[in-house]
């Protein structure tokens, strides 16, 4: 058996040049062998500047090689499930980039091509991997800080730029898919559980008609969480998840630095002044190399990826469930 499954990546991507390649190439069981690009220059440097030996001037011709097991998708998001689905039916597995699709119903077609090739596919949602957010969830399941009751989140940015793809409704645009759906999913994460309601409030750009302000509520069995994002905000992002007992509070949740330690904080609520707050570090990682790591292995061995597309499912409902809602001002069921 193979010790290291061979990746070719769709197109040049800024996630894919700067952060991802660099951190799979990092990984014991990942190979990086091949970048493509709709323009055969772009790809060629890619690849000089990265040490990758076969640059593609087309997708198809990526997914034709033989030497090619995985493919790492980090298209625009109009394009994750037709590209994910045409790999697929070439017998690679798929890592895509999140949301991996523009709806449940597209999700669902990627499961149906998923179990005809017999391939694995799943979403490149890496902070499931990062180990902050594994101590969390072992700290909450401890009962560490009592019942868990509420998570409230924030993540934002600002980018106005209207040739942004995350400016482009079309392509899939906007905060709820772009950032939301990382408080989305670690809230499923941390509670365990799925979302019986939401609601939302959804403001939009008069020009370019994304969502640039987005909030909601997810309810859950065991309690709720809240969550802003927005797209033409300050940066900023933090994770409250908070019990009867204490709370734990996720410094920089989601775009975890690649140079310097993180930090969790443990609060036992013994002062408003944070008499009670214990503070864990985490060693410097790369969530990305852990992600690539995992699903590789998940690959050689045989075993579940990191983000299988059932969970993608359920992700991809609550977002559609939060739109809905801020359209009809009332609650919505996933």
């Amino acid at each position: 058996m193979r010790n290291k499954v061979r990746w070719g990546v769709l197109g040049v991507a800024k996630i894919a040049i700067e952060t991802v390649i660099p951190a799979m190439q990092r990984g014991e069981c990942s190979e990086i062998a091949a970048v493509a690009s709709r323009d055969i220059d772009r790809a060629r440097r890619a690849c000089a500047e990265l040490g990758v030996p076969k640059a593609y001037g087309s997708y198809e011709e990526l997914l034709g090689d033989p030497d090619v097991d995985a493919v790492y998708n980090p298209l625009p998001n109009h394009l994750h499930v037709p590209w994910s689905i045409r790999a697929a039916e070439a017998g690679k597995h798929v890592l895509c980039e999140k949301p991996i699709a523009m709806s449940v119903a597209e999700c669902r077609m990627l499961m149906e091509a998923r179990d005809r090739a017999g391939v694995k596919i799943g979403e490149a949602f890496m902070v499931r991997t990062h180990p902050q957010w594994l101590r969390a969830r072992e700290l909450v399941r401890s009962g560490q800080i009592g019942d868990l009751r509420a998570i409230a989140g924030v993540f934002s940015f600002f980018n106005r730029d209207p040739d942004n793809i995350r400016n482009i409704l079309e392509y899939g645009g906007g905060a709820l898919m772009d950032i939301g759906c990382y408080p989305i999913q670690t809230s499923r994460f941390i509670f365990g559980e799925e979302p019986v309601r939401v609601v939302g409030l959804v403001e939009r750009d008069p020009e370019l008609g994304i969502d640039r302000l987005s909030s909601a509520l997810l309810d859950f069995p065991s309690g709720q969480a809240v969550f802003t994002c927005g797209t033409q905000l300050v940066p900023y992002q933090r994770m409250q998840i908070l019990g009867t007992r204490g709370r734990i509070e996720i410094q920089i949740p989601f775009n975890a630095p690649l140079d310097r330690p993180c930090s969790l904080f443990v609060d036992s609520g013994a002062d408003v002044f944070g008499g009670g707050i214990r503070e864990q570090e985490f060693p410097v990682c790369d969530q990305y190399a852990i992600q690539g790591e995992l699903f590789s292995r998940a690959v050689l061995e045989g075993t579940e990826v990191p983000t299988p597309l059932e969970d993608s499912v359920s992700n991809m409902a609550v977002i559609e469930a939060i739109f809905r809602s801020a359209l009809t001002g009332a609650w919505a069921k996933p």
